[in-house]
């Protein structure tokens, strides 16, 4: 096969944490174990500069060079909580890929990207370099805008950004979305382009707990004891975790005690809420490492998950279906949509209630037998090494000699 150059471009890498870091750091093991000897893999990223992250990197792999891999990392302005702070930091993240890729060649690109920009800089880049062009999709983000955006804001910029999103997916070579959910919409604007649906899947070092029966102990709980409930991840709009936990948390009072572990926009009206409303059975904590969400999810009795109420967030699969899943914990989750009918169909043992709901929470609770219960075919279907190594195929595919 040819040598052949390829860059990566990805907001979030390890060691900051989301489901967009780790999706990206998996694709890129699998890209280098499928590349001929003398190709190159590029990825430029961020400095972490989201929660977890801060601090770790300059004794990490600031500028790495490993084989056939090397990852740059950029410092970013801004970069916290707020749409206005994330635009500052995307903003100064790509004015450093056009310096970092001025007069360079790459036979192909790669975009994994949520808000959308990331892939709309994949395509200028690729159109710069005369590259091929892979745009990873996270998700749907021109639908999401009139829910998100305050003010009709969303309304009036939806059409921008719309414009946007044709011109960076139009001429990709290949369009991966990572929800089956996405479908109708992307498929009625972009009728003549091939898509892929690699998914997130269950992360590695979840898949090795499983395997090493990390999982299989469940944590000693005496008959008097609350029900011990554990929600582990992003807090914000679309989680909408304010709008549901206080009143949940007052129906169950000395039934059920609660352990939030995330950070966001909606971690502080989530904390005033339970204030306001006095309620003293949730605890909410910072994020953790994934040593320490492993531990998390060993002692909790039941995972909840929940997803705010609204429509555009119907078409979403969230990630942490995958890592809840594979810890055979009984799964509670306020969703709808796609996401309800994945959860329905895949995930044995798990309820799900119409999202903000408190009512039909209560009975899909009482749903759940109290009880870990391993899903073994689960893992293997759509543990995350198996689904990027398909995707990483794929990619190597449209610029070695077999394509």
């Amino acid at each position: 096969m040819t040598a052949v150059r390829i860059l990566l471009l990805g907001f979030y890498y390890p060691p900051d944490i989301s489901a967009g870091a780790f999706r990206c750091e998996a694709l890129v093991h699998a890209l280098s174990s499928r590349l001929s000897p003398g190709s190159e893999l590029e990825v430029i990223t961020t400095a972490p500069n989201r929660f977890g992250g801060k601090g770790q990197w300059r004794t990490n792999d600031e500028g790495r060079s490993d084989g056939n891999v090397t990852i740059t990392r950029v410092e970013v302005s801004g970069g916290g909580r707020g749409m206005a702070s994330q635009a500052r930091a995307f903003a100064s993240y790509a004015a450093r890929v056009r310096e970092l890729t001025r007069d360079r060649h790459f036979d192909l690109v790669i975009a994994t990207s949520s808000r959308l920009m990331t892939a709309v800089l994949g395509r200028w880049v690729a159109k710069r370099c005369g590259a091929r062009l892979y745009q990873d999709i996270r998700d749907n983000f021109v639908d999401n805008l009139p829910s998100v955006l305050p003010f009709r804001a969303g309304h009036l910029l939806a059409p921008v950004f719309g414009g946007l999103e044709r011109w960076a997916l139009a001429k990709a070579d290949r369009i991966n979305l990572v929800s089956r959910g996405f479908e109708p919409y992307f498929q009625a604007r972009y009728p003549g382009q091939g898509f892929s649906w690699h998914t997130n899947g269950i992360d590695t070092p979840f898949v090795a707990a499983l395997e090493s029966g990390v999982f299989t102990q469940e944590a000693p709980r005496r008959g008097d004891q609350p029900l011990q409930v554990l929600y582990a991840g992003n807090l914000g709009a679309g989680q909408g975790m304010e709008h549901i936990l206080p009143p949940l948390a007052q129906r169950l009072a000395g039934r059920v005690a609660f352990r939030v572990i995330g950070a966001g926009a909606g971690r502080e009206p989530l904390c005033r809420a339970l204030a306001e409303q006095g309620v003293d059975n949730v605890q909410v904590l910072s994020p953790v490492s994934r040593d320490g969400l492993l531990d998390a999810y060993r002692q909790a009795d039941v995972l909840f998950l929940h997803l705010n109420r609204l429509p555009s967030l119907e078409s979403v699969l969230p990630s942490k279906l995958f890592e809840y899943a594979a810890t055979g914990r009984p799964v509670w989750a306020g969703v709808s949509g796609f996401a309800a009918r994945f959860v329905e169909q895949e995930i044995d043992n798990a309820a799900c209630f119409s999202p903000c709901d408190v009512d039909e929470g209560i009975a899909a609770l009482e749903r759940l037998e109290v009880s870990s219960r391993p899903r073994p075919t689960f893992v293997a279907r759509w543990r995350r090494d198996r689904i990027m190594n398909e995707m990483a195929d794929e990619i190597v595919a449209l610029v070695t000699d077999e394509a």
